[in-house]
């Protein structure tokens, strides 16, 4: 069983590579839920939602979320009574959200919803948000703190983002099944998310980071950033706001505790002996580094991309 931390764009793109080159069926993805929000009476998981809809087919791949050919009949009719639209669900995207809502006033868990969605969209591989509890990444800017959508969606991410929280982030639970998944896979691949605001609300969660160093299983990360940027988000500037470097070794740095393998663009292939050379803590063997074509410009570079990690993670 191969496990996957998974946020955002970039992780359900590499997705799309990783299930077209291994049995869905063993892959279990364990997403973020830091970005989750309301809006308009309705719970949103956002993270959730780009990996269901892209694995199911459905996925508008040019914006990078929603879902392709979606209409915004509600959101227009629902601005007349005065409501703020800047956050675009279209109809469909609010019919999933409509869904999810219901459960979790029946009483559903998170979890629960989460995979009774995923059935209804013949989504092929399992997937587990980190937790059933509220958990909501909050940006320190230079106008105060604000919620995670406010910063990305309503500003863009224009401004700086001088500190990153994740609100509830000490008394959440992992939810069921999550850390079985890290400490029985076989390898566990971390997307080229953003390491910050898409990884490291999973990471914040009690149990993930101590089950990442506990587990047998070959940890590999993917960069999200490439040439000192990233091909889409905030990570640069987000890393930048924090004083590190835009870099592959920045990345490498906040997941050293655990990783055993960073995937690196070819652009950044001088950058391998420096990654190679951080010092691990004592319980980590040395940090290898694989450089390759990480731009998923297309369905083959996707599944190129995930033949890549699966054979430096051991897997088959």
């Amino acid at each position: 069983m191969i496990a996957v931390i998974a946020g955002g764009v970039g992780a359900a793109r590499f997705l799309q590579g990783l299930l077209a080159v291994h049995r869905p069926s063993d892959i279990t993805i364990i997403s973020n839920v830091g970005d989750d929000a309301e809006f308009f009476g309705l719970h949103v998981s956002p993270d959730i939602d780009i990996v269901l809809y892209h694995l199911a087919g459905i996925a508008d791949e040019e914006r990078g979320f929603g879902v392709r050919g979606d209409t915004f009949n509600v959101l227009e009719a629902i601005s007349r009574y005065g409501y703020d639209t800047w956050f675009r669900l279209g109809d469909r995207d609010l019919a999933t959200c409509l869904a999810r809502t219901h459960l979790l006033r029946k009483g559903r868990t998170l979890s629960e919803a989460t995979a009774e969605i995923a059935s209804a969209l013949l989504t092929p591989a399992r997937i587990i948000p980190v937790t059933d509890d509220a958990l909501r990444t909050k940006i320190r800017t230079d106008d105060g703190v604000v919620d995670f959508q406010e910063y990305f969606v309503k500003r863009r991410t224009e401004g700086h983002a001088w500190e990153v929280t994740f609100q509830g982030a000490e008394s959440a639970r992992a939810a069921p099944g999550v850390l079985a998944a890290i400490r029985e896979a076989s390898a566990v691949l971390i997307t080229p998310s953003n390491p910050i605001v898409s990884i490291g609300p999973v990471l914040a969660v009690p149990g993930v980071r101590e089950a990442l160093r506990e587990t047998a299983a070959r940890v590999v990360a993917v960069s999200p950033i490439v040439g000192g940027k990233t091909i889409k988000g905030p990570a640069d500037r987000m890393l930048r706001d924090r004083g590190l470097a835009a870099s592959p070794v920045s990345v490498a740095r906040l997941y050293e505790d655990f990783l055993d393998v960073m995937v690196i663009d070819s652009v950044d292939a001088a950058l391998k002996p420096e990654i190679e050379a951080l010092a691990l803590p004592a319980s980590r063997q040395g940090l290898d580094v694989v450089v390759t074509d990480t731009i998923m410009a297309s369905m083959e570079k996707k599944a190129a991309l995930a033949r890549a990690v699966l054979s430096t993670a051991g897997a088959r």
